[in-house]
């Protein structure tokens, strides 16, 4: 295959508090009197980009995916020409159309009109070009009664959708999309997807950054994620997801410290020292997907031998909104004695089927023998659940939809089958 973008050994290093190059005697003079005798204050360095190479054949669609300040835009704004490396080469074939933040490459004072056919320019393509796609370019940004109102005067969202539907229908070899989905309504949403998806069909090479899990994963089947200037992993999108979103443990998270949590509650011959969030292979996690399953496990330090006691979990949205109440009483589950000393239990969910959000649990331990509570700790551990194309096709799930989804399947074996079905005029009402 051809190869439509090669990143060779790219640095891109910045100085913070440097200075503007001095171009004006006035500049100089200034500098003079900071420094009479030459000498500066030394700059902090930092390394946006540390030796990053990789290549993107013709066609494939390559979601990037790392946290705020992991050098994903820095690469972008290079590979788009916008800056220029420290130190490395990039090469990218064909035509290279970027939409990196929300109405860059406008020009302020001319219409929405005349912004297209000025960036079609930029891109190098004729008048005649750029008349053929107008059309579908301000159907697609759904701007029809804003298109000859200057730039200054639309919103942002207006901004986002011009510049999207500019850069996807301007024929571009090469699409480089920053965030897109961070902006619009859920229509628009749709629709860059639905384009980007097209843009994939017609052989053309994206890069994709975005923070929605979901959409990469859908849109994207290579991923790279980089941390600290430096691609992390190169992968197939799902793992290089998987290995991301592990990240985010750290003590302080995935494994909640409960010995001198506030405000808990019962005698305290038995106390739960600490949860963990772990995946089926033992990793812990703070941050887990939708429908992925889940190890909840519970630490706890006995006083004295506890005979007969009862575990429980309860979870909450951030609203306070009860969405389960579990444990090992409500199972049948009878555990004849805890002897002294520390121990824990797991509770193991096969598909946590709930929206992507902030859950909270609160713990309690009470007894079977006798109306006694040995520990209760409301809201003690939160956990943060993000989207995953459960559905397909990239449509998102939040919120909106409820607190849960089920695993299910529609049949539409009985379509066209001969069976009737009737609407009345009421109905359409």
């Amino acid at each position: 295959m051809t190869e439509s973008i090669t990143v060779e050994s790219l640095c891109k290093r910045y100085e913070l508090g440097a200075l503007q190059q001095e171009t004006q005697l006035r500049d100089q003079l200034v500098r003079l009197l900071r420094a009479p005798f030459g000498r500066r204050a030394p700059k902090e360095v930092i390394w946006a980009l540390r030796d990053v190479s990789f290549t993107v054949q013709q066609g494939e669609v390559v979601g990037i995916i790392g946290r705020n300040g992991a050098g994903k835009s820095t690469l972008l704004k290079i590979l788009s020409k916008i800056t220029y490396p420290t130190s490395g080469r990039v090469r990218a074939r064909g035509r290279v159309a970027a939409l990196l933040e929300v109405g860059a490459g406008f020009h302020e004072e001319l219409t929405g009109r005349e912004n297209i056919f000025l960036n079609g320019s930029i891109m190098g393509m004729k008048k005649k070009e750029v008349d053929a796609k107008l059309e579908a370019i301000v159907e697609f940004s759904g701007l029809q009664r804003f298109i000859d109102t200057p730039i200054k005067r639309y919103s942002t969202g207006m901004r986002s959708r011009l510049g999207f539907a500019v850069a996807a229908h301007l024929d571009p070899d090469v699409l480089i999309v920053d965030e897109v989905l961070a902006v619009g309504d859920a229509v628009f949403q749709k629709k860059c997807v639905s384009a980007m998806h097209d843009l994939r069909g017609g052989g053309r090479t994206v890069l994709f950054v975005s923070h929605n899990m979901a959409a990469v994963e859908n849109l994207c089947s290579r991923g790279m994620w980089i941390a600290e200037g430096r691609v992390r992993l190169d992968g197939p999108m799902r793992e290089v997801i998987e290995a991301y979103m592990g990240s985010f443990a750290s003590a302080d998270s995935a494994s909640k410290a409960l010995i001198a949590a506030d405000g808990r509650g019962g005698s305290g011959e038995i106390r739960f020292t600490r949860v963990e969030f772990r995946s089926t292979d033992g990793q812990l996690q703070t941050v887990t997907r939708c429908g992925k399953s889940l190890v909840i496990r519970l630490h706890y330090r006995a006083q004295q031998p506890i005979e007969r006691p009862a575990f429980a979990l309860r979870m909450y949205t951030e609203l306070g909104t009860l969405v389960t109440d579990t444990g090992t009483w409500l199972h049948g589950l009878d555990i004849p004695l805890v002897p002294l000393g520390d121990g824990y239990l797991d509770l193991e969910i096969d598909s946590l089927n709930l929206m992507p959000g902030r859950y909270y649990f609160s713990l309690k331990v009470d007894s079977c023998l006798e109306t006694r509570v040995y520990d209760a700790l409301e809201h003690a551990v939160q956990l943060d659940i993000e989207e995953a194309p459960i559905y397909g096709l990239s449509r998102r799930i939040d919120s909106r939809f409820g607190l849960v989804f089920f695993p299910q399947r529609w049949r539409l074996d009985g379509i066209g089958s001969g069976a009737r079905i009737e609407v009345s005029p009421a109905a359409n009402g």
